[in-house]
């Protein structure tokens, strides 16, 4: 699509309608009648560009045997797709323009892959809930945590905050993240006492 290029390189606010349908060749006519506006194009481009990074359908979401196991497989698929060019660029997209078009990375999100993934890992830990001791609200937060937990710091050195990973270092990331997350989880799972976070009397 030719509006993919645009957007990612110029960004939302530079990219105009005139140029989208000079660059794909249409009349601005041809444009209106496949797209309301700028804005829905964008969400176009969103819902290409993420299905584009999705793990090819031969590839199971969910695999092996201990919840460790399978967070592990679905976080190494979760991260390779945020660490993608294609993924980077929108990311910057959205940094850039957030102050000028504060509704693109809502929109965003909404359209794209968060929250599957959200949900995706919010089920898995459902059914790894001991004795139902977590609510569905604290089951969600542990999953927006995991993923931000899994994605934050290797991408923010993939744009150039740090050097980026290798291969090795990725799989160390992936492997030390699930230990770190599954220590909160299953004792809050076991009915743990939580430690205090408030000052002193």
């Amino acid at each position: 699509m030719a509006a993919t290029e645009l957007l990612l390189v110029n960004g939302y606010g530079a990219t105009s309608v005139e140029e989208v349908a000079r660059r794909a060749q249409i009349s601005k006519r041809t444009f209106y009648d496949r797209f309301r506006d700028k804005a829905e194009l964008t969400m176009a481009v969103v819902v290409r560009l993420i299905d584009s990074v999705r793990p090819p359908a031969e590839v199971p979401l969910i695999e092996g045997k201990s919840l460790q196991e399978i967070l592990v497989h679905l976080g190494s698929l979760i991260l390779e797709a945020a660490l993608k060019p294609q993924v980077l660029s929108l990311h910057r997209l959205i940094v850039a323009e957030a102050h000028r078009f504060p509704g693109l990375a809502a929109a965003v999100a909404r359209t794209g892959g968060r929250e599957e993934a959200v949900a995706i890992l919010t089920g898995l830990l459902a059914r790894h809930n001991r004795n139902a001791r977590i609510g569905d609200r604290e089951l969600r937060f542990a999953a927006d945590q995991f993923l931000q937990m899994i994605v934050s710091m290797p991408q923010s050195r993939a744009m150039g905050l740090g050097a980026p990973m290798d291969a090795d270092e990725l799989r160390s990331w992936v492997r030390g993240t699930v230990a770190l997350f599954l220590n909160g989880f299953e004792a809050t799972a076991r009915g743990d006492p939580r430690p205090e976070t408030g000052g002193s009397a």
